[in-house]
Parts: structure tokens; sequence; C-alpha cells
């Protein structure tokens, strides 16, 4: 991984992740360890958030079993959404999801690259929660610890692979 200083906003230290998804050795392992966090939870959903969390969480749903839902930004799902806003490091973002993505019940795993303040994340577990899902955790590549995005997940289950 690299940081890139000043992305997407001045202020801000972007951690690119394209250098690991491009080692398949090193790809094939973050997507091993991501799942074995979980081992033994059973998964019926992984939901990946736009739009590195795509490539990480359907690979964790291929390798658990489980089906993929995608959260995206807001305008991007063809059909009925249920939609939260939350806040990010350098302003306010929206996420949607289907309203049919996720039954009462289906406990689910959230799969993300970066854990940073924690806006996506928890605006995330809203939208599965608002459905009627249960997030059995959270799953992450990294987490900036100094942002305290953890804090605003609850008493929810919250793993890293890395942390800094």
């Amino acid at each position: 991984m690299r940081d890139i200083a000043d992305f997407p906003t001045d202020g801000v230290t972007f951690r690119d992740i394209t250098p690991l998804l491009g080692d398949a050795a090193a790809m094939a392992s973050a997507v091993n360890a991501l799942v074995d966090q979980f081992a033994g939870v059973a998964v019926d959903r992984v939901v990946g958030v736009e739009a590195r969390g795509f490539i990480f969480g359907a690979a964790v749903a291929y390798r658990a079993g489980a089906g993929f839902v995608p959260v995206r930004k807001a305008g991007k799902l063809p059909w009925a959404v249920v939609r939260e806003e939350y806040a990010l490091e350098y302003g306010t973002d929206k996420l949607e999801i289907h309203r049919d993505a996720i039954h009462p019940g289906e406990r689910i795993l959230i799969v993300d690259d970066v854990l940073a303040t924690g806006g996506t994340a928890a605006a995330t577990a809203k939208l599965v929660e608002t459905l009627g899902g249960v997030v059995v955790g959270l799953a992450f590549l990294l987490e900036i610890e100094a942002l305290a995005g953890r804090g605003k997940l609850g008493e929810r289950s919250v793993k890293s692979l890395l942390a800094y």
C-alpha cells in the first residue's frame, strides 16, 4: 500500500491499496485473512461498500459461501433503495442499498478496505439494520486508529488486518 497526500482534498492522506490488488499472492492472503477473522461465524450475506469494499467483499462472500450485497453512493442503484447520509473526513455523502437486498434476521458481515472516521461503516451498519439484518461483524483491511472510527461502531465486532 502507499499513502497519497492531499487526496481527494488538501489535508487528507489517501491509503492506496492498488499495489496490493496487483499482487496475486498479497491479494489472496488479504482475502483469506479477512475470512479467517470471522471463522465460525455464520454469515448469510457479505455487504461490500463502494468502491474498494466491492473488491474484497465479493471475494470474501465467495470464500464464505455467502451472497454479496453492494452498498453504493446515492443515485447508482437502479431500483427502490434505502438511503443513509454520513460524514466523511472532508464533507458528507449518502449511501444506498436495495430495499430487498437483505431480509429480516439475515446475518451480515460488512467488508471495506479502510476504517477511518467510521462514518461510512456506521452508515452501512444502519442500512443493514434498517432492513432487519443482523450485523455479525465488520472486517477491514486497514484501520487508521488516530481517526477513532471504531468508536462510531458501538459494540459490534470489528476486526482489521492492519492498524496504524
